[in-house]
């Protein structure tokens, strides 16, 4: 074999086998840094668990308390739910408003500010009746109870789809 036709061949090789380690390490790194990323992905999920439904809650409560807990719960509910109905009212109002033709941007933008504010003023009217329910509890079921600030518990969108007689049922 000639010199020339030797360097060639050397040549050819060496670049076949410096492709096939690019190839190697490309893979490699990708591999690593998908097992980093699914790692963190599951440790977020360990970290950002829902907090348990209402009921998982009070379950824990003396029975007492829990009948005062679940009392005192639902008159805030029952207060609060005048002004879920009209934010409720207002934002389908402004879904009705949105489809209209000639569309107003204006009228649409007003209901869905009506609608945050009824939503807002519910809410304050929730959590405020459950801080004053909360004054009334002993440090151990006021710790417990305050779970129930951190918002909707798991499944909470289920139980809105569920008709009111199942969950008239299920209490």
């Amino acid at each position: 074999m000639s010199s020339r036709l030797l360097a060639i061949v050397l040549g050819i090789a060496l670049a076949v086998s410096v492709g096939i380690n690019l190839f190697a390490a490309t893979a490699a790194v990708t591999a690593l840094s998908g097992q980093r990323q699914i790692e963190r992905q599951l440790e977020q999920r360990r970290t950002d668990q829902p907090r348990p439904s209402t009921r998982e809650l009070l379950a824990s409560l003396d029975p007492e308390v829990r009948r005062t807990v679940r009392r005192g719960l639902r008159e805030a509910g029952l207060a609060a739910r005048p002004d879920f109905q009209a934010a409720r009212q207002a934002r389908a109002e402004a879904v009705e408003a949105a489809r209209a033709d000639p569309f107003d941007r204006a009228r649409v933008e007003a209901l869905l500010t009506q609608s945050r504010a009824a939503e807002a003023r519910g809410r304050a009217r929730l959590e405020g009746d459950a801080l004053a329910l909360m004054e009334t509890l002993e440090p151990e079921d006021r710790r417990i109870v305050a779970a129930l600030l951190a918002g909707r518990a798991r499944g909470g969108e289920r139980r809105e789809l569920a008709p009111r007689q199942e969950r008239r049922s299920q209490s």
